[in-house]
């Protein structure tokens, strides 16, 4: 049985839609996207509220995970990357982590048959 990877993608918000269409134009359509906050090697930014001068260290990106076969994992990274590159700081992160299994509750498929 072909092993399975989770490709998790931390990046900014506004590139959603070309990840999306680019990855789906390759036939990799299923995905789980969220919403997320964090802070790293991008700086923050200062707004003013109700006269106050705050401090904002987290800030809006979002997470795509993707669950795929071992053998399209470099082709999703190698699309992410062409993607999402502006050469930027705040352009993002690909995390790979093995999988077990997978299950698809509806039809009791497991492993590559569920993804």
């Amino acid at each position: 049985m072909e092993k399975i990877y989770k490709v998790e993608i931390i990046t900014r918000s506004e590139k959603l839609n070309v990840l999306k269409d680019t990855l789906s134009a390759k036939g990799i359509k299923g995905m789980t996207v969220s919403n997320v906050m964090g802070a790293g090697n991008q700086k923050g930014k200062t707004e003013v509220y109700r006269g106050n001068e705050m401090r904002i260290d987290l800030l809006p990106k979002i997470r795509i995970e993707i669950l795929s076969k071992e053998s399209m994992v470099d082709e999703i990274i190698q699309v992410a990357k062409e993607c999402l590159n502006t050469g930027n700081v705040g352009d993002g992160k690909i995390i790979i982590y093995p999988v077990s299994n997978v299950i698809r509750i509806r039809t009791n498929q497991e492993g590559t048959d569920a993804i």
